[in-house]
């Protein structure tokens, strides 16, 4: 179990956690404490919780709510709960916050708003609107592939000013701004890699973890990934490196969270079930993953704690 404050951010392994659905499209609370409770011994040190991994943008505000609500009760203090509050509205993301902290979650997660394109102050008033909203530490998300406006460094620099305002997500992948990061904001500030497959580089490069995708299906390997770098152990650990990379390679074959939700399947974590837009994985994506499914041990290992830990519950 972790050793650190549960209020406090975490570093290490965070889950960009799936929302499983069933049959009829609603959300599966079942499935959803097995999810949670297999993070739990699995060692992730937090649940990213209504994500874009979580399918965040096709929740109703009513399922967000209880989606929080529930997710924080059954967690139970047993692991640190990011709530996702990102909207394309100031106002909107400001009521997300407000019903994060009302549900009890520990911190909140916003990305940039998305499609109205809004200059740098307006990126700055947007954050420090939603930050002044609750107590809650607030981690910024930059994911430019998504939102198409981006923090400058400069902005964030100002963001990181205000006493809410404690991370940054960056999905960026890109190592140049990695360092620009680590140089220019405080050493403080919680730095996490939002991009499983430059995560390694980004840990290396003195990143405090990662808001990880493939730790839906591999979370204990992702944590000790985290946990080698941290501790210097790269060089040891580099076929681990290798095989997450491969692992990940596979899961962003299609917009996330697409191929994910496939593999969850496969390994009986959840039904492959996404809500419109998405639809299910391709024919050459899902037969990737039938092969990955087969053949990865990572992932084998991971399904079998899965399998085990549902029979012993039963027992």
């Amino acid at each position: 179990m972790p050793t650190y404050s549960i209020q406090t951010l975490p570093h290490g392994s965070l889950v960009a956690i799936i929302t499983p659905f069933d049959a009829s499209g609603a959300i599966n609370w079942s499935a959803l404490e097995r999810l949670i409770d297999w993070h739990v011994r699995s060692g992730t040190r937090g649940l990213v919780v209504a994500g874009t991994t979580g399918e965040s943008s096709t929740l109703s505000m009513d399922e967000h709510a209880e989606l929080l609500n529930r997710s924080v009760t059954h967690a139970n203090g047993r692991i640190h709960v990011m709530a996702g509050v990102g909207a394309n509205s100031t106002a909107e993301a400001v009521q997300l916050a407000r019903m994060a902290h009302k549900a009890g979650a520990h911190s909140l997660l916003s990305v940039v708003p998305y499609y109205n394109k809004p200059v740098q102050e307006g990126l700055y008033r947007h954050f420090v609107e939603q930050a002044d909203a609750t107590p809650l530490p607030l981690v910024l998300y930059s994911v430019a592939g998504r939102t198409v406006v981006d923090f400058s460094v400069s902005t964030l620099q100002r963001l990181a000013q205000h006493p809410n305002i404690k991370g940054i997500k960056d999905a960026s992948g890109d190592m140049v701004r990695a360092l620009q990061l680590a140089t220019a904001l405080p050493a403080d500030f919680v730095r996490y890699s939002g991009d499983d497959l430059t995560a390694a580089a980004m840990l290396g490069l003195g990143a405090h973890g990662i808001i990880s995708v493939t730790a839906n299906v591999a979370p204990a390997a992702v944590q000790a990934q985290c946990a080698a770098i941290a501790q210097g152990r790269l060089g040891q650990e580099l076929p681990l490196v290798r095989e997450l990379f491969e692992l990940s390679q596979a899961l962003f074959a299609e917009s996330n969270p697409i191929p994910v939700k496939y593999l969850a399947s496969l390994m009986g974590l959840c039904q492959n079930r996404l809500r419109e837009p998405l639809v299910g994985a391709g024919p050459a994506s899902s037969h990737a993953l039938d092969q990955v499914f087969a053949k990865s041990a990572l992932v084998a290992d991971a399904a079998q704690a899965f399998a085990g830990e549902q029979s012993a519950a039963i027992v």
